[in-house]
């Protein structure tokens, strides 16, 4: 299929059902109100965001070569938890209703937090003495 090695794309697919029930369940445990702050979408992108940058800085820098960690837990697992399109549909959702302030600041915090979370979680994992 393609020259791609079905096990790595077993793995991306696994990893991106498990990511994406976990979002699933958190907005519907957890669904905003119209003109709230969408904290489900929210939290797993920032979650998603410290995630992505532990695994890949964890897998590339001090864990031996895998060919299954990275299309597990990169792609899937935090392709599957995080939505940025939703974020963008509740950002217009949010302008559309007139909530300006809170659609700035949604997407201010939003790519703010999420790189911060990136750096905070790269750094973390490079501190670590193996």
């Amino acid at each position: 299929m393609f020259g791609h090695d079905p096990r790595e794309l077993a793995a991306v697919f696994i990893g991106g059902a498990l990511g994406t029930v976990a979002r699933a369940v958190l907005a519907i445990v957890a669904a905003p109100a119209p003109g709230h702050w969408p904290w489900p979408t929210f939290v797993v992108n920032i979650v998603g965001a410290f995630m992505l940058g532990y695994f890949t800085t964890r897998l590339l820098e001090r864990l031996p070569v895998s060919s299954y960690r990275r299309p597990l837990l990169g792609t899937g697992v935090c392709g599957g938890l995080t939505t940025f399109s939703t974020m963008q549909v509740e950002t217009v959702r949010m302008l559309q209703a007139g909530h300006w302030g809170l659609a700035a600041g949604y997407t201010a915090a939003s790519l703010a937090l999420g790189l911060l979370a990136v750096g905070l979680a790269t750094a973390l994992v490079r501190r670590i003495r193996v």
